[in-house]
């Protein structure tokens, strides 16, 4: 399934977009879940509009720089809706290398296991920070549902709880072979 495809679809939904809008996007909100490089968005929008999934105007920026707004078409939006409106299968357990390790332990002296485990820690403490900042911005759940500040609650609040569930994964493991890590 191209992933891609819907999340640009669903972000030309939204507004009509240029291609640099919708990859600065992807590094900022989507980064939070998502990812997709430059050089993936823009033979993407090719395929989309090859498809007849968006179109896009060309809108005159400053004196004579002209740019692309990419918006969605009808049959773009059924598609969205289609896709939006289709369960969604589990994925499969994805693979962790840092799991891997856990998984061959035994192979490590106690100390090289703590500093495994507080290696670990200090990466999903930093990208919680992260998160917590981003949350910080919104501040309350927004009043109003169904709109694109009250999904972005919901998934930075999804990824804060993800994280800290991780962290007390690894506070835990720590405890059980009875090391320090913070």
């Amino acid at each position: 399934m191209r992933e891609l495809k819907f999340a640009i679809l669903g972000l030309v939904n939204r507004n009509a977009l240029s291609g640099y809008d919708i990859t600065k996007a992807f590094s900022d909100s989507l980064s939070k879940f998502w990812e997709a490089k430059h050089s993936q968005i823009y033979p993407e929008l090719r395929r989309l509009m090859d498809e007849g999934l968006v179109e896009y105007t060309v809108a005159i920026h400053g004196e004579k720089l002209e740019k692309k707004l990419y918006s969605i078409t009808e049959k773009g939006r059924n598609e969205l809706m289609q896709w939006l409106t289709t369960p969604e299968p589990l994925e499969p357990v994805p693979k962790d290398a840092f799991r891997l390790k856990i998984y061959f332990g035994e192979n490590l002296e106690r100390e090289q296991m703590a500093e495994v485990l507080k290696s670990q820690l200090r990466e999903y403490q930093a990208r919680l920070a992260i998160l917590e900042a981003s949350f910080a911005t919104v501040a309350e759940c927004p009043p109003e549902k169904f709109t694109p500040e009250f999904s972005e609650y919901l998934l930075i609040k999804g990824g804060i709880l993800r994280d800290n569930a991780y962290i007390n994964w690894l506070r835990d493991c720590a405890d059980l072979l009875e090391l320090s890590i913070d």
